[in-house]
């Protein structure tokens, strides 16, 4: 095998940065020279995976820490395609002049072979035509790609099983289509001094077919059939971080076996105000002497969480590894990162989901659609909403046994291997075809 040169190329966010950790540490002891472009605190977490780092210099760290910071008025835009409008122009498309007078100082110092990096990162096209390099997008979300056999990206809907629903659907996608029409035209302006002729797609389109290769974390199962999916989507299994050989045990394990049942919640680390999903949680269990609540709250008002509830069936964590807990664990309630519902599937792990915004919603959606868990449409779920919820999905077998179903499915995919091949093929193709050229 020759070794290539690899640049791991991501948005410095959790759920973009941190699924894409173990490739590329798999690749690097495979031989490749890996090296990453990110920003903030995950330029750190990179180097401590032993990977080089390019860190952000000319374009600006953009994150879940100050991300309302930056933009204060994202916060009272409503409705799930305004937000996602918004964020797409600002937070995707707009850096991708900034990312581009980095990435041309890195290619005179590292003359990458290969780009591998998450959808949210929007350079894909311009990175392929100013260094011509292949470029191979992972789908760290569930696969954005439109269909006319789905309702539009984005509003959280399930597909219609009537030909009226059907119909309605297309409507809503014409509709979804003009409203997202804006992001393509400021896509546009940003790509045009680079050269390259203007689109006219669905922005999450582009992302997806301009891929030398898609690779979707995730596996058919968790996914909508489409009869246009796009040739270079491929499912490589959950892509989840790397994990060093040293698993950290669950302290608690003991005192868990104890309780009938386990309650698992959290709400991820971009949402900081306990008081949507977590705060309902503790209040629905608190006096429940045969369950145990598990929280982890990412940091965020632990110590008060701590004084408020000094119930003895409590346990709240500023951060707890979920590889460790969730085998305790009965069901998980979160807001519905991608990343944490695929370890809850892998874990066999039942699920109630409370999330809307940042794609939250299509997760949920597949969650409900494929009954691994019940989904509450609201990112403030009341404290008889959770406990209702989480009742009945204990309560019915169905549940946990079509998560258990899928996470077998999981087990067949051996991801990192599969996501290897990938590339060394994409490599060889755009090699031969350079020399036919």
């Amino acid at each position: 095998m020759t070794p290539r040169k690899i640049l791991f190329a991501t948005m410095p966010m959790d759920g973009h940065f941190n699924p894409l950790t173990g490739l590329a540490v798999h690749l690097k002891q495979q031989g490749h020279d890996v090296r990453w472009y990110t920003g903030g605190s995950y330029a750190d977490r990179a180097d401590r995976l032993g990977i080089p780092v390019y860190p952000f210099q000319k374009a600006r760290v953009i994150n879940q820490d100050n991300l309302d910071k930056l933009f204060p008025e994202r916060t009272q835009i409503k409705g799930a395609i305004n937000r996602i409008r918004f964020d797409i122009n600002n937070v995707f498309v707009r850096p991708i002049q900034d990312y581009m007078v980095d990435l041309r100082q890195i290619h005179q110092l590292f003359s990458f072979d290969l780009v591998v990096c998450d959808i949210g990162f929007s350079a894909i096209s311009v990175m392929q035509h100013v260094f011509d390099v292949p470029v191979v997008v992972m789908g760290i979300v569930p696969l954005p790609q439109s269909s006319r056999d789905l309702p539009p990206n984005g509003i959280g809907m399930t597909p219609a099983k009537s030909w009226m629903g059907r119909h309605v659907q297309s409507l809503l996608r014409m509709v979804v289509g003009r409203m997202m029409r804006q992001c393509t035209d400021v896509y546009n302006e940003v790509i045009r001094p680079f050269g390259l002729p203007p689109e006219k797609g669905l922005l999450f389109d582009i992302a997806v077919t301009k891929a030398d290769r898609y690779l979707q974390s995730g596996t058919p199962g968790f996914e909508y059939k489409r009869s246009d999916i796009s040739e270079n989507v491929h499912f490589v299994g959950p892509l989840l971080p790397h994990k060093s050989g040293n698993k950290r045990p669950f302290r608690h394990a003991q005192l868990a076996c104890t309780y009938r049942r386990v309650v698992l919640v959290t709400q991820g680390t971009v949402e900081r105000d306990p008081g949507k999903i977590i705060i309902p949680t503790l209040e629905a269990f608190k006096n429940e002497n045969d369950t145990l609540v598990i929280a982890t709250t990412g940091g965020s008002q632990t110590a008060e969480l701590r004084s408020k509830y000094p119930q003895s069936n409590i346990i709240i964590e500023d951060f707890i590894d979920f590889n460790a807990v969730m085998p305790y664990a009965s069901v998980f309630v979160t807001n519905g990162g991608y990343g944490g519902v695929l370890l809850s599937i892998k874990n066999g792990l039942p699920m109630v989901v409370a999330g809307v915004y940042e794609g939250k919603n299509e997760i949920a959606a597949r969650l409900s659609h494929f009954g691994l868990g019940l989904r509450l449409n609201t990112e403030t779920p009341k404290a008889g909403s959770i406990r209702r919820s989480v009742e009945e999905v204990l309560s019915s077998s169905q549940y946990r046994d079509n998560v258990v179903n899928l996470a077998t499915e999981f087990t067949q995919y051996d991801t990192l291997v599969l996501c290897e091949n990938h590339l060394m093929d994409v490599l060889d193709k755009h090699e031969q075809a350079r020399s036919m050229a």
